[in-house]
């Protein structure tokens, strides 16, 4: 039958087909088809997909019928997916186990089920979980043409982010010097130096450097990433006036690490902030930070103001990206 379709270039198909997902756009009874190097993904409804996006029209069959955890359940239950983990945020035990029988019962390629068990907390940004099925926390996830192994019970990582790392990651040009100030498993730093850039990850949790480390050299890119681990407030002195473009992925308190970011930065850079604050002044308040940390020594301004996503009740998930340059630099 004719239907619309988003048109994707392979590598970026997974990361795609979950973003548009996320909005509830994916046409599940359509088949993803492939031809000429492009993926297409039926939507159901061209107008409400992003204007990122490229929008085709063509034939595409029926899917077969594939048996999914709300077909054996008297509702469709929420789940996400990271590489062959599937995870539920059920309170009650009881239907935490009925969801995570059907998963497995279902035709979902999934080895684990985990629930939360708690909020993300610590310094590390961990939660704990309850494993309902398989035995292991750890996964291979694919996004853009990148792999990521993962632990998710030692490290955090959000599959959700990853179109937002892929607009950073477009932003990189070949021969930048690229900082990640809170880098985990290296989801901003491999895809910065995919693209040429020679890549720094600094993280507090040790576990997840050996994953970035693992993962430069999964990738291709191990000549090209240092990874370190420690407080990136220790490390910042030994990259002084080093960086073209660094990321502060940190939403929660970024601005306790202002001043080592502008000790980072060199003479011009790009400094990716990203900040949860409430609907009403989503960017202000980040960006007041910025200025009175930077100013006079760099002049500030703000080339994008974007939203990443909704957090929570009134308060959002954004992104500052701002360019610093250094006064009579």
């Amino acid at each position: 039958m004719e239907a619309p379709c988003v048109r994707v270039a392979r590598e970026e198909g997974e990361a795609t087909r979950r973003a548009l997902a996320d909005d509830d756009l994916v046409a599940e009874d359509l088949e993803i088809e492939f031809e000429d190097g492009f993926l297409y993904l039926p939507v159901t409804d061209a107008a409400a997909v992003p204007g990122e996006y490229d929008v085709v029209v063509r034939d595409v069959p029926e899917r077969e019928t594939q048996t999914t955890p709300a077909d054996l359940l008297d509702d469709a239950p929420s789940y996400g997916r990271l590489g062959d983990i599937v995870v539920i945020d059920e309170d009650d035990p009881e239907r935490a186990r009925t969801v995570a029988d059907a998963v497995v019962e279902s035709d979902l390629p999934v080895e684990t089920v985990v629930n939360r068990a708690s909020k993300v907390q610590g310094e590390l940004r961990v939660r704990d979980w309850d494993v309902l099925a398989g035995d292991s926390t750890e996964t291979v996830h694919r996004e853009y043409g990148c792999e990521y192994a993962v632990d998710i019970a030692e490290m955090y990582f959000s599959p959700r982010l990853a179109t937002e790392r892929h607009r950073v990651a477009e932003q990189v040009e070949s021969g930048e010097r690229f900082f990640d100030m809170f880098a985990g498993v290296g989801p901003f730093v491999i895809p910065a130096a995919k693209r040429g850039a020679t890549a720094v990850g600094v993280d507090l949790n040790e576990r997840a450097v050996e994953y970035l480390r693992e993962n430069a050299e999964r990738n291709g890119v191990g000549d090209r990433v240092t990874a370190v681990a420690g407080d990136v407030r220790d490390v910042a002195a030994d990259y002084e006036d080093w960086g073209d473009r660094i990321v502060m992925n940190l939403p929660h308190s970024a601005d306790d690490f202002l001043d080592a970011a502008v000790s980072l930065a060199g003479e011009d850079c790009v400094l990716h902030y990203y900040d949860i604050q409430h609907e009403d002044d989503p960017y202000g308040p980040g960006e007041a930070a910025i200025r009175a940390a930077a100013e006079p020594t760099y002049e500030v301004a703000v080339e994008t103001r974007h939203t990443v996503r909704s957090y929570a009740p009134h308060e959002l998930n954004v992104c500052l990206d701002v360019r610093l340059t250094r006064e009579g630099g």
